[in-house]
């Protein structure tokens, strides 16, 4: 018998089939509300585990809340795959396309196969059943099992899935809990002879599912800076206009492999962030060798929103904090070298080596790398290496990384110095000596708010006090490679703009002072109660852990769209998915341009328009950008019509810009004639923005002005 129909047969034999007077009312309450048994559940194994009053008490207590925790972990992860192959295979519901269904409780139009349902409940109930067979009766355990079962077969007998559909759920649920149980055992193993770093791997494996969930679900569409890096990763090239190549090729790595989607593009900020905290936590245990300090500075790295903000939005930032630690790292162990007496003249030079092409790649992310190298030279100089400074290795560490960074200049040569007269137009050379106390003033405040006013008091309290009380190599360090970052910036903002995260460099080592001056036996903290340092430590990290949570839900905090800075990352796909049908229906007629004269809204076109169409950002009167130096509308209708054959190509054409604006006379003059159309995009009811999207016949040719700025 084909499965289909066996499959469709079972499902009646338990929609119709088992129908009956008190199932009509148990069904639907098991479906909605299952949940609510397994809380009295959750606190029976609490009190099982109390009355255990020998010595293995307190292990079994843990044991208990660990199995609660397991199940919760297992019912999401679970949750999250069900979800994922529920929209891959696409099955319909039975109550949807099947006639003589019993329809109790109504039916859903979400996919069918596998049921969500079926899957969190046994991902659930697996973890309660196994995890407690020390301490629980097993006639109790099977409690949450014959739970899990019911909720499982309510589903098809309210008609809203399939027999397979709740076998697949728990299989899935099951498998999923399994796996979260035996990880859980090998951590707890671990633990027993490494516990701060299981703790750190553990903590770091939590916190990337989290965003892998969070990157795979949509919560923000890429911002405009990202959609712009990836129209770099389309056309690999030595650099570009505002910025060094590094962040193209490593957006070009992510969507090879998983194709030009969000989770394409940042993929690689998880991994990078991941990497960042480990390496700080090798720093520190060099530094220190204190694993309780190193663990702290990791943990609060991920905690601060200046921080994880880049494990989930993939900026220059990310690759640029992950060069700046890795150079950290390296340039302490090749000052360090100098003082093992066995290490070898040329594994000494490696190390500088090594330091310089770290901090090329760092140039290659972010121009403000260059802020190491006179942090690097004035730690040498607080220190007691101080003798380094008239021997040619720290030097070489320069050379070698002006050579990776090489490609940059050689690309600006070719493109007269471009990226030159961008950073000077950034940095507001051209405006001279001017005091803008307003602006020191907002960057002032948004360092706070970045850091959190707790952690940003605590890091240069802690700064302060180390460079006091411990003089040494290692308080040089910490403050060089800090307070310098910091106090640059601040005085920049004096004459101008400064944007929040660009010191955001400083606050590393400043975090490793916070983290040893509270968790690790420093001198200076000597006097300071052991209860004191930890209430200090925990206020910092859960203060900024909350502000981190609303960073990600900004929704939560009812911020209207003018006030929330993530409402500049969403709506875009809905802008792509407004203009897609306007660029098919185009495209059967010919070739069509898709074209804004902002390079925010044509790369986001280009990422969210159904097949990423190649668009362009015409010069209307603005500064200069990178689309400005590939070819634009008229060279590309110019070899539309050489490739032709009568030299006679009809070109169409989309032009979009933010507002409820007139068309350009410029664009009117380049078609034969155009419609308009509003769109507006939304969030959760509230109006984000409003577009005009022009829809352009016949293409003759684009006058465009020439470039006003850099």
């Amino acid at each position: 018998m084909d499965l289909l129909i066996l499959d469709t047969k079972l499902f009646f034999l338990i929609n119709q089939g088992s129908a009956n007077g008190i199932f009509d009312v148990l069904m639907p309450f098991f479906s909605a509300n299952g949940y609510m048994l397994v809380l009295p559940y959750t606190i029976f194994i609490l009190w099982c585990a109390s009355r255990n009053k020998d010595e293995a008490h307190a292990e079994v207590m843990q044991l208990a809340i660990w199995t609660i925790v397991v199940s919760v972990f297992s019912f999401l992860l679970a949750d999250w795959l069900a979800n994922a192959l529920k929209h891959a295979i696409g099955r319909t519901r039975p109550c949807n396309i099947l006639e003589g269904v019993r329809i109790i409780a109504g039916c859903s139009k979400s996919f069918s196969m596998p049921s969500n349902h079926a899957t969190n409940s046994f991902a659930y109930a697996v973890p309660l059943f196994f995890m407690t067979r020390t301490f629980v009766k097993l006639k109790w355990r099977l409690y949450p099992l014959i739970l899990a079962a019911l909720v499982a077969y309510s589903r098809p007998y309210l008609g809203v899935h399939y027999p397979s559909d709740i076998t697949a759920g728990a299989l899935i649920g099951t498998c999923t809990a399994l796996f979260v149980i035996a990880l859980f055992g090998f951590a707890a193993a671990k633990y027993r002879t490494r516990p701060y770093a299981t703790m750190l791997w553990g903590g770091l494996l939590v916190i990337s599912v989290f965003r892998i969930f969070y990157i795979l679900n949509g919560y923000l569409d890429l911002s405009p800076d990202e959609a712009h890096y990836w129209e770099w990763s389309r056309r690999l090239d030595l650099s570009y206009y505002s910025k060094g190549p590094m962040i193209a090729y490593i957006i070009a790595l992510g969507t090879s492999v998983f194709g030009s989607t969000d989770f394409g593009v940042r993929v690689c900020a998880v991994v990078l962030s991941v990497l960042s905290s480990l390496l700080i936590y090798k720093l520190v245990i060099e530094m220190y060798k204190n694993e309780s300090a190193a663990l702290w500075s990791a943990a609060i790295f991920q905690a601060l929103p200046l921080f994880t903000t880049f494990g989930v939005i993939f900026t220059i930032d990310s690759p640029f904090v992950f060069f700046w630690i890795l150079s950290l790292v390296l340039f302490y162990r090749a000052a360090t070298a100098e003082s093992n007496a066995c290490d070898t003249r040329e594994h000494q030079l490696s190390a500088w080596v090594l330091l310089g092409a770290a901090i090329g790649m760092g140039l290659l992310s972010k121009y403000t790398m260059a802020l190491f190298y006179p942090c690097m030279l004035l730690c040498l100089f607080l220190s007691d290496k101080r003798y380094l400074l008239k021997t040619l290795k720290p030097y070489s560490a320069v050379v070698v990384s002006l050579a990776v960074f090489s490609p940059v200049i050689i690309w600006n040569m070719q493109h007269d110095w471009v990226t030159l007269r961008h950073t000077a137009g950034q940095a507001h050379v051209a405006e001279g000596l001017v005091f803008s106390f307003g602006s020191f003033a907002e960057f002032l405040g948004s360092q706070v708010g970045i850091v959190t006013p707790v952690a940003f008091v605590l890091m240069f309290y802690a700064l302060f006090r180390l460079y006091r009380s411990e003089k040494g190599r290692q308080s040089a360090f910490l403050v060089s490679f800090s307070l310098p970052v910091i106090v640059f910036f601040l005085l920049k903002s004096i004459q101008g703009k400064v944007q929040a995260n660009w010191a955001m460099t400083g606050y590393i080592t400043g975090i490793i002072a916070l983290a040893w001056y509270f968790a690790g036996p420093s001198i200076a903290s000597s006097k300071i109660g052991i209860r004191k340092k930890k209430v200090a430590l925990w206020i910092c990290t859960v203060t900024a852990v909350v502000v981190t949570i609303v960073a990600h839900y900004p929704w939560v905090a009812k911020l209207p769209p003018k006030l929330d800075p993530s409402a500049r990352l969403r709506g875009w796909h809905q802008l792509g998915a407004a203009v897609d049908p306007v660029y098919r229906m185009l495209s059967g007629f010919g070739p069509v341009f898709v074209f804004s004269g902002s390079y925010q809204v044509a790369s986001e076109l280009a990422f969210y328009v159904k097949g990423h169409p190649k668009t362009y950002c015409i010069n209307l009167g603005r500064r200069m950008d990178q689309y400005d130096l590939w070819p634009g509308m008229n060279e590309e209708a110019e070899r539309l019509r050489r490739d032709s054959r009568n030299g006679d190509v009809t070109i169409n054409g989309i032009f979009v810009s933010t507002g409820d604006i007139e068309m350009p006379p410029a664009v009117a003059e380049a078609f034969d004639r155009f419609e308009k159309k509003i769109v507006k995009v939304y969030d959760r009811g509230n109006e984000l923005r409003v577009y005009s999207v022009f829809i352009c016949y016949n293409f003759r040719s684009l006058r465009t002005g020439a470039t006003e700025t850099y």
